[in-house]
């Protein structure tokens, strides 16, 4: 099963990282209030990077590695995120 470690830019301008196997559906329970503690009052929140992942193993160990990043990093991997689905979940 693919599942996909994402990037969300919170209303504050903050990034949220976590991982999923339906972006679609995770960036809405983000955004209804659903999602994680830290999102539920800095929305709305954006996708902003969404990255595939073989398995829910590899997507928590990416999502671990995306979270020890400095935010100028997590910038870096934003800015170079051109994917179809960050167009189609805007």
């Amino acid at each position: 099963m693919t599942c996909y470690c994402y990037i969300l830019e919170c209303a504050d301008g903050t990034y949220y990282t976590g991982w999923t196997t339906d972006p679609e559906r995770r960036v809405k329970q983000h955004n209804q209030g659903l999602g994680a503690r830290y999102t539920k009052t800095r929305r709305p929140v954006k996708l902003v990077y969404l990255e595939p992942q073989a398995d829910n193993g590899s997507a928590m160990k990416r999502e671990s590695d995306i979270k020890k990043m400095k935010r100028v990093q997590k910038s870096r991997l934003v800015e170079g995120y051109g994917g179809e689905e960050k167009t189609r979940m805007k």
